[in-house]
């Protein structure tokens, strides 16, 4: 490990993952999406606290559903083989809530996430704000996943190391209606800071109580939005909640001048980025005039399928099998440029993400990633670091070496636990 100041494994299954011809893999595909329903918007649960429903503010509280509890011996267990040396003091409790938000658009609607609380440690608790990686199906949120998930690994940690942890599925996952807005940073934002006033209530409820001390962390797009999450913290975007703390893991920080350039020299692993472009230009594209047509993106028999496949409905292992080896076979040689060149609203999608490295963290900060991270390159964290320095703070960029995207993930969260603890100790 080395200090410089500045969901289902994607590595292991886009490399061993089978290639199927274009005309069987499209023909799967289509037969899948014909068959697949709608994914409709939810009505209010049922059985909503009576002074809930009548709060129709963000974060208002709606329904809270024991969905675990664990010993501490059940938890260690739960954490292995990714986690080997995880401080774990208690066992845990987790709570799915389902809780008002509103949509990239600031209407109204309504997501889950994931309470856990130590089951131990005292009545007032710290609070780590846990913001999950890149997921395609809203099965494989942290409120939701059934059995052992990588939704719940750092959440559990956390927990086990005696701070409760707010776990945002985002819009569109878990039990939230419509589709998520993959990588739109902002509405993830307020969809973390609503979890964190609905895990208020919910903790109340339970008979104890937050802190308001907030230490944040995330992994890959959870990065991307622990960073931009601190941020509004650090500037008063809630009275309740006071930044910590900030430690995310292998965040695509900057998209325009890392994350892209990556996919383009074959710093990021090409099965990886084709996954990551299609999910991204999908969902960006609902956003941001991207394009009008798929097919001026995407080569056939893609552009007919590749929206549909972004659903939340279908898995990640369906999606690989569904598109190519190489973006190269991806999109057509025209939007390739584009990728090189962006301009329009490819470059104004980026930039809406981009820049959240921006500030001066009155906190203390590190930036964990890998050299050999061919998901996320190591260059996203020296950039954001180079940003955090002109505005006048120095933030280490922890690499852990030549492990991939996942490794990076294994080895920073245990140390994460502890160094949380560590500034919590410190007055």
């Amino acid at each position: 490990m080395t200090i410089t100041a500045m969901g289902n494994r994607r590595a292991g299954k886009s490399s061993s993952a089978g290639r199927r011809t274009v005309a069987a893999a499209a023909a799967v595909v289509l037969a899948a999406l014909a068959a697949a329903p709608a994914v409709a918007a939810q009505p209010s649960p049922a059985g909503t606290p009576a002074h809930a429903a009548a709060d129709a503010g963000r974060g208002a509280l709606l329904r809270t559903e024991r969905v675990a509890e664990l010993t501490d011996k059940e938890v260690a267990a739960y954490l292995a083989p990714e986690f080997t040396d995880a401080p774990v003091r208690y066992g845990v409790r987790a709570y799915r809530l389902t809780y008002r938000t509103v949509t990239p658009q600031g209407r109204p609607t309504t997501a889950t996430g994931l309470l856990v609380l130590p089951d131990g440690g005292g009545r007032r608790l710290a609070v780590v704000s846990d913001t999950h990686g890149t997921m395609v199906s809203r099965t494989y949120a942290p409120s939701v996943i059934e059995g052992k998930g990588f939704g719940r690994l750092s959440p559990y940690l956390h927990a086990a190391a005696g701070r409760a942890v707010a776990a945002p599925d985002y819009l569109g996952l878990g039990n939230g209606p419509g589709r998520h807005p993959y990588m739109d940073t902002a509405s993830a934002v307020t969809a973390s800071v609503d979890m964190l006033r609905a895990a208020r209530t919910a903790t109340q409820q339970q008979g104890r109580q937050l802190t308001g001390d907030v230490y944040a962390t995330g992994f890959s797009q959870g990065g991307q939005v622990a960073v931009a999450l601190a941020r509004a913290l650090d500037a008063g975007a809630d009275r309740h909640f006071r930044l910590r703390a900030l430690a995310p893991v292998s965040g695509p920080y900057d998209l325009e001048k890392a994350e892209m350039p990556g996919i383009i020299d074959g710093s990021v692993d090409e099965r990886s980025a084709v996954f990551y472009l299609s999910y991204y230009l999908t969902a960006q594209n609902r956003l941001h005039p991207i394009y009008r047509d798929p097919a001026e993106v995407f080569r056939q028999p893609y552009a007919g399928v590749v929206d549909r496949l972004f659903d939340s409905r279908h898995t990640e292992e369906e999606i690989f099998k569904a598109l190519p080896a190489t973006a190269r076979e991806l999109v057509t040689d025209g939007f390739y440029e584009r990728l090189r060149h962006p301009s329009g609203g490819l470059l104004d999608a980026m930039r809406a993400q981009d820049g959240n490295c921006g500030w001066k963290p009155s906190v203390p900060v590190r930036l964990h990633t890998a050299a050999g991270d061919r998901d996320v390159p190591l260059a996203n964290s020296v950039n954001c670091a180079r940003d955090f320095a002109r505005h006048g703070v120095r933030v280490p960029v922890v690499d852990h070496g030549k492990t991939g995207h996942f490794g990076a993930f294994m080895k920073a969260t245990p140390e994460i636990a502890r160094w949380f603890d560590a500034v919590q100790r410190t007055p």
